[in-house]
C-alpha cells in the first residue's frame, strides 16, 4: 500500500519529486500501515544510540553484500533480508543514515537492482532529524515476516562493470565524484580511504571530477535545482553518464541526485569504482597536477 507523496514546496522543483520526504513530513507519519523506515550508515553503530522510531537497520557490508565475492546479494538473499525486516513487496519504504546519505542511497540503490517500486530518501538523513531534535528510540522492532518474493537483480540498467568501463573511457561521459585529491592520486598513508585500499592512485582517463559533497548544503540537505542545474551544467542528461568514486556509496549518491533530482535518462553506478580499478593490473590510470594556491 503505497504512501502519499510528501508536498514539501523545494522538492517540486526536482524532476522526481516523489522520491524524497521532509523531516516533518516523515514525523507525522510513523507508523503508518505500509510505511516502513531503514536507517543504514557508515558507522552502523550509530543505531544503537538512537534511531528514529520503529525503524529498521540494514548494514551496508552486513547485509547488502554477498559474503563470499564482492558483489550485491541474489535475490533470495534480498527476499530473506526484506523478510527478516517485516518489509512488504509494496511498502512504501524510507531511507536515511550519516555521512548526508552515503550509505541510505547505496541502500536505496539496491532496493532499485530489485525493482521495489516506492523507496524513498530523507532529505538530511540523519544528520537533519537529530539537528531538529527530533523524536528517537532505542527499541530494536520486531516485524512478522512479510512473504517479499525472489526478484532477480537488474544489474544491465544500474550497473557498469569493469569491461564496459574500459570501453566507456573516450565514448561516454564519466564522473569521478571523489575528492579532487584522491581524482588527482595525491592521498596516500595516512590518508588513505579507511575502507578498501588501493595499490594505485588517480583516476580513469577521461573522468571528470564532480565531488559529491557539492550536492548538499552543510546541514546535508540537497542543494537546490537550481543549484545542481549550475554544477552539472557541463553534462548531458540525455547522455550515456557513469559515475564512480572509491567503493560505491558516494557514487550512489550522485547517482540518485542525477536520475532523480535532475533526470538523467541513462546514469549508471560503477560500482566496483577505484578499489577494483586501482588494485588490477595493468589497468590505464591517469593523474592530475595538485592544484596551484
Amino acid at each position: 500500500m503505497a504512501v502519499p507523496f510528501d508536498p514539501h514546496a523545494p522538492f517540486q522543483e526536482y524532476a522526481h519529486p516523489e522520491r524524497l520526504v521532509s523531516a516533518s513530513w516523515l514525523s507525522a507519519r510513523l507508523g503508518s500501515p505500509g510505511l516502513r523506515v531503514i536507517e543504514s550508515d557508515e558507522d552502523s553503530l550509530l543505531y544503537d544510540i538512537g534511531h528514529l522510531p520503529g525503524a529498521v537497520r540494514i548494514d551496508w557490508q552486513k547485509d547488502l553484500n554477498d559474503p563470499v565475492t564482492r558483489d550485491i546479494i541474489d535475490g533470495e538473499a534480498f527476499a530473506a533480508l526484506m523478510n527478516s525486516k517485516g518489509i512488504s513487496r509494496d511498502d512504501t519504504v524510507v531511507i536515511y543514515g550519516d555521512q548526508s546519505n552515503w550509505w541510505a542511497a547505496f541502500t536505496l540503490w539496491v532496493f532499485e537492482l530489485f525493482g521495489h517500486e516506492d523507496v524513498r530518501l530523507l532529505d538530511g538523513g540523519r544528520d537533519a532529524w537529530m539537528a531538529e531534535e527530533r523524536d528517537t528510540s532505542y527499541v530494536v522492532p520486531e516485524y512478522p515476516s512479510a512473504d517479499y518474493p525472489v526478484v532477480e537483480r537488474n544489474d544491465t540498467d544500474y550497473r557498469v562493470f569493469v569491461n564496459e568501463m574500459l570501453e566507456q573511457i573516450g565514448s561516454a561521459t564519466i564522473v569521478d565524484v571523489r575528492s579532487l585529491e584522491e581524482y588527482n592520486g595525491l592521498l596516500g598513508d595516512g590518508e588513505e580511504p579507511a575502507v578498501a585500499p588501493t595499490l594505485r592512485k588517480g583516476h580513469i582517463p577521461t573522468a571528470v571530477n564532480l565531488p559529491w559533497q557539492d550536492n548538499v548544503h552543510p546541514n546535508s540537505r540537497f542543494r537546490s535545482r537550481a543549484e545542481l542545474d549550475e554544477l552539472y551544467s557541463a553534462l548531458d542528461p540525455a547522455s550515456e553518464t557513469t559515475v564512480y568514486c572509491h567503493v560505491g556509496d558516494r557514487t550512489a549518491h550522485t547517482w540518485f541526485v542525477l536520475k532523480y533530482l535532475l533526470g538523467f535518462e541513462k546514469v549508471r553506478n560503477y560500482d566496483g569504482s577505484w578499489v577494483e580499478w586501482g588494485n588490477m593490473v595493468r589497468m590505464p590510470i591517469a593523474r592530475g597536477q595538485a592544484p596551484h594556491a
